[in-house]
């Protein structure tokens, strides 16, 4: 398995893969609530078939180490099942924000065998698939989510998500939802995403011992 750093250059910022689970990208993005408060989402999308993956968001601003392990961790779960490495070739494509780049981060990538690729610092927008997600989000979907504080945001988000994979249309689809496109080709997830299963038992099976999913956080 790969698991040497990569640069990611590609010009034409399209990131795309023609199948799924080949390429992952990972980015986030902060949006502040009526009441001043600040929620921070990160997330995991396949450059395929377009699906989030997994997310984590907390109350607050900056993305912690956590919140990357806990979406590979989840990712990896969903479309995997519980394995020790992942059975083919996976990168995951992310910038170089500190959460990305921080050695825990890196060793996770290692021990399940992705492919830990970064954007150039002078092509930052190579991870264009997850820029672009980021602009819908903002876009499409966070001016009619309940933003009146943190925590009731937090509950949002699940439904937000759920709402872009099964009917947000995309063109390189054909106009299809990431779940129609999905289900179309007969891809299946190998199993439920749960966190409680997920997370804290694999982050101390590999000696990551960092907290996670502290209070005002949600993960899927």
């Amino acid at each position: 398995m790969h698991a040497a750093l990569t640069s990611f250059s590609d010009q034409s910022s399209s990131s795309g893969v023609s199948k799924s689970d080949r390429r992952w990208c990972s980015d986030g993005l902060e949006f502040g609530c009526l009441d001043g408060e600040k929620v921070t989402m990160s997330f995991i999308l396949d450059c395929c078939d377009r699906e989030i993956i997994s997310f984590t968001a907390r109350q607050g601003k900056g993305s912690p180490a956590w919140m990357v392990h806990d979406e590979v961790l989840l990712a990896t779960e969903k479309r995997f099942g519980s394995v020790e490495k992942v059975p083919s070739k996976l990168q995951l494509l992310t910038d170089n924000g500190s959460a990305y780049i921080a050695k825990s981060t890196k060793r996770l990538l290692k021990l399940l065998g992705i492919e830990d690729c970064k954007t150039a610092v002078c092509s930052p927008q190579s991870n264009g698939m997850a820029e672009s997600l980021v602009k819908t989000l903002k876009r499409d979907y966070l001016p009619y989510m309940n933003l009146s504080n943190a925590q009731t945001a937090l509950t949002e988000l699940p439904r937000v998500v759920e709402l872009y994979n099964n009917e947000h249309p995309h063109s390189a689809l054909g106009y299809l939802s990431p779940r129609e496109f999905r289900q179309k080709n007969r891809l299946q997830d190998a199993r439920p995403t749960s966190n409680e299963e997920a997370c804290p038992q694999i982050l101390l099976s590999l000696g990551l011992v960092e907290k996670n999913q502290p209070a005002g956080s949600v993960c899927l």
